[in-house]
């Protein structure tokens, strides 16, 4: 039985630990795909062991039927010693008449003498008479002893053969006993490495999907909803103060890339196109409606009901009043037609709309006032964000080519001076960097980050990859020199970068980048750096965007 259930359990357990899952890393969308693989690797475990427990189901029900016929055995043997007990009383009482009979044979058959017989008889008729009695009283001696005799020698041989029969219950009941144990043993070991697992994927998709939500960004932001800090310090110009160094800079930041880019816009109109051509630009597919029969009033969460356009569309804070005009009246059109497609409730922060209980006034109330009633109908959805970093997923290429051509000197949030368009991050949405000053790596994180990928890409211990900077990041994460030695395990460690280069694709995303490094060229899918990288890299230093490149000073 352990020939047969071990290897089963090694198999599921080899199976597990080797397979690879996809990453398509992108969005929250994609991660959840990668969660989604997880769990469909642990649903066919547990299909894979209820097999195995069927059989230790089987088995124990052959051990319990076992057990039975032990226990029906024990009680003959048990019938069988009282019987032969009461048997040996019986003998012993036959002894002392076998020992009678043994004297009484003697003498009869000293006196059942022809010639003693024939001299003590007066007639020929007593004679034969005389020694008729004699013969059969003998005979019946000989029978007496004869049955006592088997007797005995029958109880010494059914005891000798129930010592034999108990002895080998009492083995047979070891090895039930132990089967039984090994048995429940290997149920509670099938159902601890269910339990265990289980217990693993809850963490790494807990805490791993916590950090590249916090890394990723997982939020929308809008150019009125926070400002865009300006940091020198994230810039490709910046001096770390140390060579080789590595930083990561994304196109982009905390956005979908659904829809309208509002820096884009900004950019289009510092062109020259007006609203309609925005519009058209970023919602190809949709036809404008100018007399759409908006609603009269739309509830707006902890506010409650609002004039729809008089006070709701004049008070939405998406976009400053220092915009151009046609960027405020395409964002105004987007912004009613994401309320309408809402239908009739709306949430007043960045998750929907950022709105603030009283009239924004200027060129925003203008922008209201002027696209009155303009509506987009049909066509992808009215979303938008403040920066895509040159790519939209309805538009494509954000540039005055439409291409990659011309991106990145020609990207319209470029034109308009966004200062997301290209960043290096290194620290939180509220400011917080964990004590990096900066988003440049030493050679040794850079090295680690390819341990990393090594280490992940083996299926060895994936739930030790995060952050080191564990007063930050919660967790049991290998520091660099165990990610090393892991590394080593599985092909050989990287010890040294030398270059860095990037390849991007039609799709406006990192297509794969490419490091030289001591053992050789190493080349990566741009999604699964970008989730590798945002696992493992120091504090908050991340990539935002699938769309990045890769400095090196």
């Amino acid at each position: 039985m352990r020939k047969t259930i071990l290897p089963f359990l090694l198999l599921v357990t080899c199976y597990l630990l080797l397979v690879t899952f996809p990453i398509h890393a992108d969005e929250v969308e994609d991660l959840q795909k990668q969660i989604n693989e997880l769990e469909k690797a642990k649903k066919m475990s547990v299909d894979a062991t209820k097999p195995l427990e069927g059989q230790l189901d089987s088995l124990k029900r052959q051990l319990a039927q076992i057990q039975a016929s032990l226990y029906s055995l024990s009680y003959k043997i048990s019938r069988k010693e009282k019987d032969l007990e009461a048997r040996t009383e019986k003998i012993a009482f036959q002894q002392v008449l076998l020992e009678q009979r043994v004297r009484s044979y003697y003498i009869r058959s000293y006196h059942t003498n022809p010639l003693t017989v024939l001299f003590s008889s007066q007639s020929s008729a007593s004679i034969f008479r005389e020694l008729s009695y004699r013969l059969a009283a003998t005979r019946e001696d000989q029978k007496v002893i004869t049955s006592i005799t088997d007797e005995i020698v029958d109880l010494l041989s059914q005891k000798e053969k129930l010592e034999k029969d108990k002895a080998s219950l009492a083995s047979l009941q070891a090895q039930v006993d132990k089967n039984a144990v090994f048995l429940g043993g290997e149920i509670k070991k099938a159902k601890d490495y269910q339990a265990d697992l289980s217990g693993k994927i809850a963490e790494l998709s807990a805490r791993q999907q916590a950090i590249l939500a916090a890394k990723s960004g997982t939020f929308t932001t809008s150019v009125g909803d926070v400002p865009l800090a300006d940091d020198s310090n994230a810039r490709p110009d910046f001096n770390p103060g140390f060579s080789p160094a590595f930083a990561m800079f994304s196109f982009g930041a905390y956005t979908h890339r659904n829809g309208m880019s509002q820096y884009g816009a900004k950019g289009r109109a510092d062109s020259g196109q007006n609203a309609e051509q925005i519009l058209a630009a970023y919602y190809p597919g949709a036809s404008l409606n100018k007399s759409y029969n908006v609603p009269a009033t739309i509830n707006v969460s902890g506010y409650g009901s609002r004039n729809f356009e008089d006070e709701y569309m004049k008070r939405i804070y998406e976009m400053p009043n220092s915009f151009p005009k046609e960027a405020l009246k395409a964002q105004a059109v987007a912004a009613r037609t994401y309320a309408v497609r809402q239908g009739g409730s709306i949430c007043p922060t960045e998750s929907c709309q950022v709105y603030k209980d009283s009239n924004k006034g200027g060129a925003w109330e203008e922008a209201v006032n002027e696209t009155k009633g303009w509506v987009l109908e049909g066509g992808p959805n009215a979303q938008y964000s403040s920066t895509t970093g040159g790519y939209t997923n309805n538009g494509g290429w954000d540039t005055k080519c439409g291409s990659k051509n011309c991106w990145t000197g020609d990207a319209f949030e470029k034109i308009a001076g966004s200062p997301w368009f290209y960043k290096g991050w290194y620290k939180d949405r509220l400011g917080a960097s964990c004590g990096k000053s900066h988003p440049w790596l030493n050679n040794e994180e850079m090295s680690d980050i390819l341990n990393s990928w090594i280490v992940y890409q083996s299926g060895d211990s994936r739930d030790r990859i995060s952050p080191v900077d564990t007063s930050c990041w919660s967790g049991n994460p290998f520091s660099i020199s165990e990610m090393r030695d892991k590394a080593n395990q599985h092909g050989g460690a990287v010890t040294s970068v030398s270059s860095a280069s990037v390849v991007y694709s039609e799709g406006g995303s990192t297509a794969s980048v490419t490091f030289a490094t001591q053992t050789g060229s190493i080349t990566i899918s741009g999604a699964d750096f970008k989730t590798i990288f945002n696992l493992r890299a120091p504090g908050y230093v991340s990539i935002k965007s699938p769309l990045y490149n890769i400095e090196k000073k």
